[in-house]
C-alpha cells in the first residue's frame, strides 16, 4: 500500500509569506511522502513554465484579435449571474471505510453526506477529463464540482451478483446521491495504480470497462505511488508508463489525465506530460489546498492543477480553514468567487470586470455583462 495511507502530512508553500488569510490566498501541497515532509514540493518547481489552457489544441477558439469587442451574455447568463472565470472545487478522496482508522480515510456517510450537500448546493460533477478540455456542459446556475479518488483501493469499486455497484462503495454512494437528486451526475474520476480496485485482470478489464461506459473517468496515478519529485526521467516515465500499459491493456483507452502522487512534482514536468506516444495526457493534478482555477482564466496551470482534501473543519492540518467543508463554505458565502455555469458548453460567460483574466485563447467564445 502507498505510504500516504500510513501518514497524511502537508507541505505549505510560502505560508508565511502569504499570511494564511483567506483560503483563496494559499496554494502548498498534500499527502507528502513521510520521508520528504516539508520539502518535496519546494525542490519541484520547474525553472520554465508550461503552456497554459489555450495551449491544448481544441481547447480554445480560432484565432481573434485581442482588441476585437467581446458580444453580450445571453440574457439567461445574465439573469444566473453566470461566472465562467470563476473557481472549481476538485475534491481528492482516498479510502471510503465503514470506520475512519487512517487521516485521509471518509467513512461511507461522509461521502454521502458530502455529495449530497453539493447536490442540494447546485453543484454538477464533470470529470477531470472534461474540465481540463474546457468543453463540460453543466446546466445554466450551476457550478461544476470534480470528484477524484485516488490510489484504486477496493473500497471504491466493485460489482455485485447482479453485475450493478456494489454497496458501500464510493460508486454506488454517487449512483444513489444522483438518483436523489436528479440532475447531479453520478461521474468522477479514479487515478490509478497497480491496486486495480484490488481485482484480478479480468474481473479488473470488466470493472475498468463499466466505469468508462457510464461516463466515468479512468486516470494515471503512476505504478508503485512513488514521490516522482527525486527521480530520473527514465524512473518518471517508467512509472507513469507501466500503469498506463496496464490501463490500455485492459480497456483498450490511453488515460487523458493524471495525478501526482503525494502531490510531488518531477524535476521537469514535461516528463510527466508525455512520452514517445506511450502517454500524452491533457492536464496533471497535484494534492492542494484551494480549489481549481478556470480553465478559461489566464492562470490556469494545466500541469499543476489544485485539488482540495475531503475533511469536515478539524484542526489537524489547517482543515479547519482548508479543506472541503470549509472551502465549500467559503464558496457559498462568496458566490461571486465561484465557477457558475452559463448553460452554454460553447461560450464563457463572466462579468465585464473580470475581463482582464481571460485567457486570449477563448476570446471568440466569451460572453460578457
Amino acid at each position: 500500500m502507498p505510504l500516504l495511507h500510513k501518514i497524511a502530512g502537508v507541505v505549505i508553500v510560502c505560508a508565511v509569506v502569504l499570511g494564511l488569510t483567506l483560503p483563496g490566498e494559499r496554494r502548498g501541497r498534500d499527502e507528502e511522502d513521510p520521508s520528504e515532509r516539508a520539502g518535496a514540493a519546494s525542490k519541484t518547481t520547474p525553472t520554465a513554465r508550461p503552456a497554459k489552457a489555450g495551449a491544448t489544441p481544441g481547447s480554445g477558439s480560432p484565432s481573434v484579435s485581442a482588441s476585437a469587442p467581446i458580444l453580450a451574455a445571453a440574457p439567461g447568463a445574465v439573469a444566473v449571474k453566470a461566472n465562467e472565470l470563476g473557481q472549481v472545487p476538485v475534491l481528492m478522496y482516498h479510502r471510503i471505510v465503514a470506520k475512519p482508522e487512517r487521516p485521509l480515510d471518509r467513512s461511507a456517510k461522509e461521502l454521502y453526506d458530502e455529495l449530497t450537500r453539493l447536490a442540494k448546493d447546485g453543484y454538477c460533477p464533470v470529470t477531470a477529463a472534461e474540465f481540463v478540455s474546457g468543453r463540460f456542459n453543466v446546466p445554466a446556475g450551476k457550478h461544476p464540482v470534480v470528484l477524484t479518488f485516488d490510489d484504486g483501493t477496493p473500497d471504491h469499486f466493485a460489482l455485485d451478483a447482479q453485475g450493478r455497484p456494489k454497496a458501500g462503495t464510493a460508486v454506488a454512494i454517487i449512483q444513489r446521491v444522483a438518483a436523489e437528486n436528479p440532475g447531479f451526475r453520478p461521474v468522477a474520476t479514479f487515478f490509478m495504480t497497480r491496486e486495480l480496485f484490488g481485482m484480478e485482470d479480468a474481473q479488473a478489464a470488466a470493472a475498468l470497462k463499466w466505469l468508462q461506459q457510464h461516463g466515468y473517468e479512468i486516470g494515471n496515478h503512476t505504478m508503485n505511488h512513488p514521490n516522482l519529485s527525486g527521480m530520473s526521467q527514465k524512473e518518471v516515465r517508467d512509472e507513469i508508463g507501466k500503469i498506463e500499459d496496464r490501463v490500455v491493456q485492459l480497456t483498450g483507452r490511453h488515460t487523458t489525465t493524471l495525478a501526482y502522487p503525494y502531490g510531488a512534482l518531477p524535476e521537469k514536468l514535461t516528463w510527466a506530460e508525455k512520452a514517445d506516444g506511450r502517454y500524452d495526457f491533457q492536464g496533471n493534478f497535484v494534492a492542494g489546498w484551494r480549489p481549481a482555477t478556470s480553465p478559461f482564466d489566464e492562470e490556469f496551470e494545466r500541469w499543476e492543477i489544485n485539488r482540495i482534501r475531503s475533511e469536515g473543519k478539524i484542526k489537524e492540518n489547517d482543515c479547519k480553514r482548508y479543506c472541503s467543508t470549509a472551502w465549500l463554505e467559503h464558496l457559498d458565502k462568496n458566490p461571486h468567487e465561484r465557477y457558475t455555469s452559463d448553460g452554454d458548453p460553447n461560450t464563457v460567460t463572466f462579468p465585464k470586470a473580470a475581463e482582464y483574466r481571460l485567457a486570449k485563447e477563448y476570446r471568440g467564445r466569451a460572453r460578457t455583462y
